[in-house]
């Protein structure tokens, strides 16, 4: 890993990749949150919880997560109805088991429960970051 450049040691994705595919999609998203992502991303950022900084819509592999602490290798997932179903649950299982075999750990929470039980969304983000250091 090149050394001389502060950016790079942020990369978790192919250089080609991000910028052919991933950088347009992930900026998209971050310009347009849902309601859910955008109350989460609020008591996330500028280290509001637990002093761990948390990035959105970050590029991992060729998988993009709503939010990753690097320091912890904590994803966190905010899923709408679009994720409800039967072939999407199957996705997001495959999905989290390659992020897990690559390190991370995955919590993943409902809109609704990001949009009407906030502190329980964050207690139990607490408690992961908590584990992570036992």
């Amino acid at each position: 890993m090149d050394t001389s450049n502060p950016k790079q040691d942020r990369l978790t994705a192919d250089l080609k990749r991000w910028h052919t595919r991933l950088k347009p999609f992930s900026g998209e998203m971050r310009r347009n949150p849902t309601p859910a992502e955008d109350t989460l991303w609020q008591a996330l950022r500028n280290r509001q919880l637990n002093n761990v900084k948390f990035r959105r819509q970050h590029a991992i592999g060729h998988f993009i997560v709503d939010f990753l602490s690097t320091e912890h290798q904590l994803i966190i997932e905010v899923d709408g109805e679009v994720h409800a179903g039967p072939s999407q649950a199957e996705y997001h299982e495959a999905r989290s088991y390659r992020l897990a075999t690559a390190g991370y750990r995955v919590l993943r929470f409902p809109n609704e429960q990001a949009l009407t039980s906030l502190p329980t969304v964050l207690q139990a983000i607490r408690e992961a970051l908590a584990s992570l250091h036992q």
